[in-house]
Parts: structure tokens; sequence; C-alpha cells
């Protein structure tokens, strides 16, 4: 075989081997399955998701934006507490303080030894991911030497919290948002946003 025709070759197969490249690519980018790669394992999703009936699928992706709201807004929530504690404090080690009551100290160090005694991996190494709005809510409010400056109105700050503990409930425990309530999640989120204006 001449070296032309070796090149032309290669060049053949680099050509091929870009284009499945893409393919692949683009396939992941739209969620599609292109077939033109083997499947060598089978996901739990796609085996057992299919299972699910269809009406259980659906409204699940519509919860699924729901809770990423949430998802988002609470971690952003810890995040804001735990930056402002620790600029106060001038230190990461606050948790222990006077800053965060001694009850949800307690009921935080109960929730990480009920996650230890059933032998699943703890959450988080942060205390504060183990709290819940009503407690953030109560160590804000505790702690208003540091946030007032940040939020317009201590008692807004209460409301907006236990407006988005009660929202919470029908995420976490996987039940439809009904349309009302949607809408009071949408106003909520501003409304949480608006106390930092």
């Amino acid at each position: 075989m001449s070296k032309q025709a070796l090149e032309r070759i290669k060049a053949f197969g680099m050509t091929n081997q870009m284009v499945i490249e893409d393919l692949t690519r683009l396939a992941a980018l739209h969620g599609v399955d292109l077939g033109h790669v083997p499947v060598t394992a089978q996901t739990v999703e796609g085996v057992y998701y299919p299972q699910f009936d269809a009406s259980v699928r659906t409204e699940a992706a519509q919860m699924a934006k729901h809770y990423e709201v949430f998802y988002c807004l609470e971690k952003s929530i810890r995040e804001l507490v735990s930056e402002t504690i620790e600029a106060a404090e001038k230190s990461v080690e606050w948790w222990s303080s006077a800053r965060v009551p001694a009850n949800i100290q307690a009921d935080v160090s109960a929730r990480i030894q009920k996650e230890l005694d059933a032998g699943v991996t703890r959450r988080s190494l942060d205390e504060l991911d183990y709290t819940t709005f009503g407690e953030l809510s109560v160590i804000i409010n505790s702690n208003w030497d540091v946030f007032g400056g940040l939020f317009n109105s201590k008692r807004a700050v209460e409301k907006v919290m236990a407006s988005l503990n009660a929202l919470r409930n029908p995420i976490a425990h996987c039940s439809p948002l009904a349309e009302d309530e949607q809408l009071r999640l949408q106003l909520t989120v501003r409304d949480w946003f608006r106390l930092m204006e």
C-alpha cells in the first residue's frame, strides 16, 4: 500500500473519530441517544425510572424547578449566615459560641447523631447545614447586631423565613405545589432579596 493511501486511511479514521466525539457531545447536550455508541452499562435511572407511572414522572419534572430554587436559596442563606458571623467573630469556629442558641446547637447535634446512628454518610461537616429555615431565622434574629446592617427589618426576616419554611414542606416531602403556592414561592423569593435592598 502506498504512503498516500495510508495517509488517506489515517485522515478517514481521524475524521470519523472527530465526528463520533461531536455526536457524543451533541447527544449529551440534548439528552438524546443517537445509537452511535454501544451501551456498556445500564444506569439505575435508565432501567427503573421508566417503570414509574408517566404522570408521576411528569409531576416530578414540574417539581424539580421548585426544588432547584429551594436548594439555591437554602445554600445561599446558610452561606450568608456563616460568612456574616465569621466576619463578626473573626473566626470560622463560631458555631459553638453564644451566637447560636443552645437549643439549636442541641437539636443539630441530635440530627447529626441520628445520621451517624443510621450508618449513612453525613450530609455535611458543617453544623449549619443541619439547621431548618426556622432555626436560621432565630440565628439571624439572635444576632441582629451583625445582621441588622444587611436586612431592612427584623420582623420581615421572621415573616419571610416562616413563609419559606411552610413552602418548603411540600417540596421536601414530594407533594405537588399548588398553583397558588407556586406564585407564593416566587413572591417569597423576591421578598427575601428585597429584605437586603
